[in-house]
């Protein structure tokens, strides 16, 4: 690494390149809808967009991969253990390519009980179900992309991961405007497009790797299929996992209950939430650049190291939070009218506003501190503290919403992330005194 120094620069030198990588997800499905829009007919954009979300709730449940890898060999590049920090990216790309297949394999009953659970007319279905049977061949390369984005972030090369981010997504963009507009393919064309673009950036993310694949600690046996090593990874995987899944459920069942207040109320909230998405995008940088670091520091055993690594990051994602909180208090109403074009809507999402204002502030400590513990790999700790969140979240938001109604639903959530963020911080003096175990 050509700076060991835990500086500014070498935050920003983590954190700059996954903002601008985030920057291009929204692009994307922007294009994909708008290309499907030119067909001139409602099905196909509805389909495009099921099938897509259908299969993006099917790769999130293997975001573990990415969390966990990170983890894992930044602790393992502290600690200069070449061969381990190897041999992890061998078993995350063992674990995508098992698990893609396996998608694949049991596609039928997936989408079957997907469209179950999220009915629609036949006709989407139909150019759904098209959609994603293409789309899901492509599932081993884009869990793939998972390991080895986590990988690249443990060794602090995230302007790799913005390539592939350019390089995926541009190709996509081509791609949908060649086989939708220009062959006439339709919904096909665009799931074709993705297809090709994934396995794209998976090529391209196995050549960042390279250095690795040219030694051979990557390919042997006994230390991949190590089974202490194995099994702690199935520990910290797991537990991040049943987070994530509690994390969703918050998520879910807020949509859910916004709709009992009326469809102007879940407009709305539906609104209000990319603002949550675009702070999660922003402040994404700084929270990957604490799982690097303090992994790195972890295994390292520099205490001193650890804890200014914290220190530096969280300074750089409250900074940037409470920079969007300035911004959204300025220019939301502004934002949410180029969002909406009912007058009803836009008057809704003014009222709620001030939580948007305040979810950066309240929510920085829970993000940041999420990513100080995945590089320490205290995933148990995640586990606990969101299952403690979770448990005041449901506790709390039937009386909520029956006092302040869609008010309510927003002060359920945004305690959540206060309780998540405050029992994560009261477990750090144990993640600070691992670094001298």
């Amino acid at each position: 690494m050509a700076e060991t120094a835990l500086t500014n620069k070498r935050v920003l030198g983590i954190a700059i390149p996954i903002v601008l990588s985030n920057a291009t997800v929204p692009i994307l499905g922007a294009v994909d809808t708008g290309v499907v829009g030119q067909l001139g007919e409602a099905a196909p954009i509805g389909a495009v967009g099921i099938g897509a979300v259908i299969l993006s709730a099917l790769y999130w449940i293997f975001g573990f991969l990415r969390m966990g890898t990170t983890g894992l060999a930044a602790q393992a590049l502290g600690a200069g253990d070449k061969a381990e920090n190897a041999a992890l990216l061998s078993r995350a790309l063992l674990i995508a390519a098992t698990a893609g297949s396996a998608l694949i394999l049991l596609q039928i009953p997936f989408f079957w009980g997907a469209f179950k659970l999220a009915p629609a007319s036949a006709e989407v279905e139909t150019l759904a179900l098209s959609y994603m049977q293409i789309r899901i061949c492509s599932a081993p390369a884009a869990i793939a992309i998972y390991g080895i984005t986590g990988w690249l972030v443990a060794q602090e090369r995230t302007r790799g991961i913005l390539l592939i981010q350019l390089v995926m997504n541009g190709t996509n963009i081509l791609l949908d405007l060649v086989f939708v507009l220009g062959f006439g393919w339709g919904v096909e064309g665009v799931a074709i497009a993705t297809l090709i673009a994934e396995y794209g950036g998976l090529a391209i993310g196995l050549w960042l790797c390279r250095g690795v694949f040219a030694g051979t600690d990557w390919r042997s046996r006994a230390r991949v299929f190590d089974v202490a090593r194995l099994r702690q990874m199935a520990v910290v995987n797991s537990a991040i996992l049943i987070r994530s899944v509690l994390l969703q459920a918050i998520f879910v069942s807020f949509l859910f209950w916004g709709s009992d207040f009326g469809d102007v109320q879940l407009a709305a909230n539906q609104i209000l939430l990319q603002f949550l998405f675009i702070t999660s995008y922003a402040q994404d940088g700084f929270a990957f650049a604490a799982e690097a670091l303090v992994g790195q520091a972890l295994g390292a055993r520099k205490r001193a190291a650890l804890r200014r690594a914290a220190k530096l990051s969280l300074l750089w994602g409250f900074g940037t939070c409470i920079g969007l909180s300035f911004v959204f208090a300025v220019f939301g109403p502004f934002i949410t009218d180029v969002m909406a074009t009912s007058p009803d809507v836009r008057a809704a999402s003014r009222v709620y506003l001030i939580y948007m204002v305040l979810a950066p502030l309240v929510g920085c400590l829970a993000w940041m501190m999420d990513g100080i513990f995945i590089g320490a790999t205290r995933s148990r700790d995640m586990r606990n503290m969101m299952i403690i969140s979770a448990t005041f979240y449901f506790v709390t938001i039937v009386p909520l919403m029956n006092t302040f109604e869609n008010h309510g639903l927003w002060i359920g959530l945004l305690l959540s992330f206060a309780v998540r963020g405050i029992t994560l911080t009261c477990r750090y003096p144990a993640l600070e005194a691992q670094a001298d175990s």
